[in-house]
């Protein structure tokens, strides 16, 4: 078993090797297009950037510049080669651990000499190397982007939860779910796009505690990780910041007290509850529930580093997007209000008419004073949000964009095929979600990294004249039905 472990770990450390070497003499030289110019700059000098920001981005971005200070558009874009390198060392990794599984090997009983062990370290290079040459994660891998990190620690907490579910009849292998809470945490601070391993991680969960599995308790556990993914998106991510907004402005405007008392107050009771709840709990031998409080906890920790964003703002950073210096202020930028709405299960079609009027939410504030000179937060406006008539809305909208600029309703006509200017009907919306949505934004896509890309050059599906386009941006294999 040691000798496994040493052979799979040296493995592992050669792959990464080899796919930090690949993207590193791939890199940009310098910044590239997308966001990758702001990237650099606010992580360079630590400034705010675009809501809802990347403080752990900037953080370890800080890091590379200064080991680089003569070229911090290539520190980052060497950072993000990095990670993107140790994300293929723990996929190889990952596939190893899944490898082990399907063999049927035992950890008492693997045996260096025997082929099934060689069968899964093939295929775990085979698979690593697969992802590290796609088109995809080479492109993100080369930039500073935050897809790149993001990747990395994605990689690392679906690694983690396998090596709980390794461990996980030993003493102590909760410290796993923990880690990942952490991680997860930290995750946020790049991109949201690391809650989508929760999922996961909630079924490696289940298989591993109940060797009975059923289809009821398969979906039971599909439904417990929606929730768990909606609490840390929808609660915890927006709501610790709201609630200590909100009380920051009672402190202030009700209860006279300076401008910061009420936000200090907040985060001392939350932490005094939180260690409370850890003491209880261990004083009552209750594990889980102490794993639990830890898990938030850590998450917290790791969510932490929103804090720089607030401290940089009020350095006055000569790149200081929204100015989020404050709790109240925090949270417009970190509920992205600046982009508008999406309306992603219920709301209006491209075809409906004007707002029929404009639905106001929660009181946004601004520092200043009253007329004795007295700190006081003073009503800036109301966040709105437009109203449409129910007759041009719908269930599950996918053709919304009233934007004619940019020929949207022409495609959305052409892709749905509604005629006219009436409003679509389901059938038809549900078209251009498969047709265009499905098919053509995402099996194109995921076929550009398996199956190869045709050439570079944008396309679009339709040419100016209504007809299809086969050329450009579309995926190639060889095999005339798989190329359409």
């Amino acid at each position: 078993m040691k000798r496994y472990h040493l052979v799979n770990n040296v493995i592992g450390w050669v792959i990464g090797i080899i796919a930090c070497a690949v993207y590193l003499l791939t890199a940009e030289p310098t910044a590239s297009w997308w966001d990758c110019g702001e990237y650099i700059a606010t992580a360079d000098k630590l400034q705010v950037g675009h809501p809802p920001g990347a403080p752990t981005f900037q953080v370890i971005g800080r890091i590379f510049t200064m080991l680089m200070p003569n070229n911090p558009a290539f520190a980052i874009n060497a950072m993000s080669a990095i990670c993107s390198g140790l994300s293929i060392m723990f996929l190889f990794w990952t596939i190893t651990l899944f490898g082990k599984k399907i063999a049927g090997l035992k950890p008492d009983e693997i045996d260096i000499k025997d082929s099934r062990v060689w069968a899964v370290f093939a295929s775990g290079i085979v698979g690593s190397l697969a992802y590290c040459f796609s088109d995809t994660f080479w492109f993100s891998a080369v930039e500073g982007e935050v897809y790149a990190m993001s990747s990395f620690f994605t990689a690392v907490v679906f690694w983690a939860v396998l090596k709980w579910e390794e461990q996980a009849d030993q003493p102590h292998a909760l410290r796993w779910l923990i880690l990942i809470s952490f991680l997860i945490g930290t995750a946020i601070g790049v991109h949201l796009l690391n809650l989508l391993a929760i999922p996961a991680i909630v079924y490696v969960y289940y298989f591993k505690r109940w060797e009975k599995t059923t289809v009821k308790g398969f979906i039971l556990s599909g439904i417990i990780s929606v929730v768990l993914l909606a609490l840390i998106l929808f609660l915890i991510i927006p709501y610790i910041v709201n609630w200590a907004g909100a009380i920051e402005v009672f402190f202030v405007n009700t209860l006279g007290f300076p401008f910061n008392v009420g936000t200090i107050f907040y985060f001392v009771v939350l932490v005094g509850l939180i260690v409370f709840g850890i003491w209880f709990t261990y004083k009552k031998n209750k594990p889980v529930w102490n794993t639990v409080i830890l898990s938030i906890l850590f998450l917290l920790v790791g969510y932490s580093t929103f804090f720089i964003l607030v401290i940089r703002s009020n350095a006055n950073t000569p790149i200081n997007e929204n100015a989020p210096k404050d709790a109240v202020a925090l949270r417009a930028y970190l509920g992205r209000e600046q982009y508008g709405s999406t309306p992603l299960f219920y709301g209006n079609y491209f075809t409906a008419a004007q707002p029929i009027g404009v639905k106001e939410g929660y009181t946004k504030y601004v520092k200043g004073q009253d007329e004795n000179g007295k700190d006081r937060y003073i009503e800036a406006a109301k966040s709105m949000e437009y109203e449409f008539a129910d007759a041009d809305c719908g269930v599950f909208p996918r053709m919304y964009s009233q934007d004619g600029r940019l020929r949207h309703q022409e495609y959305y006509k052409r892709w749905s095929g509604t005629p006219g200017n009436r409003k679509p009907t389901m059938g038809e919306n549900l078209k251009y979600f498969f047709r265009y949505q499905v098919h053509y934004m995402y099996w194109r896509y995921f076929m550009w990294n398996f199956v190869g890309r045709q050439n570079d050059i944008q396309g679009h599906y339709f040419n100016d004249d209504g007809t299809r386009d086969y050329i450009n941006g579309n995926w190639i294999s060889g095999i005339g039905f798989l190329d359409e």
